[in-house]
């Protein structure tokens, strides 16, 4: 049954949770939400099999989350904080976050902000390179079709490195007019992809000290693994896996496994 927590400015956010135990929070990335996002649905469910509170939210602008646009980075995280409380009950409690692709940089991010987090995992965030400005430029152009209020084009713009295949397949597919809904709420993860090239990462990350894994799938795309490799060089506890995956995708139960081994052995910080 959903469940709904009232962030900062009012806004409704929609959740589901499943299990008991240690807190988990998922943080999609691009198009994904609940109703439309079975993968990441079962994964959940496996993972409270597991031994964990696990919710999966629909992130503001999306499925049941509805806001108006803009959306920021700074809602997203205060998003995330209500979710939080919702979930902790005292001050030194803390949940982990399992960040989906530029979810992951959003989950970087709220733990940069002093969200407590006792430990990220972070499945392929697709970072460009350290300094760069290409994040910057591209939420600048994300932002001008936001504004004019083009769905389709702004998808075509979020899209436009990726697989040609993957855009095509969409405007062919029945969810094309899904996705041309959610622009607004993309803004957060370009917004969040641009901050992590705004300063050096180890200034940006250096003070996240939960045990966090990068995830690479085995047949991932190329700049994915350094980008994980990325995370893995300026944050003081983290460490990188691969694991059987491919185009950006992975198995439910594998994925639900993989985290919660790492959940369970990675020792907390002192």
């Amino acid at each position: 049954m959903t469940e709904y927590v009232t962030s900062a400015d009012g806004t409704r956010i929609a959740f589901d949770r499943e299990g008991s135990g240690p807190p988990v929070i998922l943080v999609d990335g691009a198009m994904q939400f609940r109703a439309f996002d079975p993968v990441t649905t079962e994964m959940a469910h496996v993972l409270a099999g597991h031994g964990f509170t696990v919710v999966h939210y629909d992130r503001r602008g999306r499925g049941e989350s509805r806001a108006d646009g803009p959306i920021t980075l700074g809602q997203t995280i205060d998003d995330l904080r209500a979710l939080t409380d919702e979930l902790t009950e005292g001050a030194d409690d803390a949940v982990a976050l399992f960040g989906s692709s530029s979810g992951g940089a959003i989950a970087l991010a709220a733990a940069a902000s002093g969200l407590p987090v006792s430990k990220l995992v972070l499945w392929e965030v697709p970072l460009d390179a350290e300094g760069g400005s290409q994040g910057v430029e591209f939420l600048a152009g994300l932002r001008e079709r936001i504004a004019a209020g083009d769905g389709g084009a702004t998808i075509e713009y979020f899209m436009k490195d990726m697989p040609p295949e993957w855009l095509a397949g969409a405007k062919q597919g029945p969810a094309w007019p899904i996705m041309t809904g959610l622009g607004p709420s993309l803004e957060p993860d370009s917004e969040a992809l641009a901050w992590t090239q705004s300063a050096p990462r180890v200034e940006l990350w250096g003070g996240i000290a939960a045990p966090t894994l990068a995830l690479v799938g085995e047949q991932s795309l190329e700049f994915m693994r350094p980008a994980a490799e990325s995370i893995v060089a300026n944050l003081p506890n983290a460490e990188l896996r691969t694991i059987p995956a491919a185009e950006h995708t992975w198995e439910p139960k594998r994925m639900a496994l993989t985290i919660a081994e790492f959940l369970v052995d990675a020792p907390p910080v002192e």
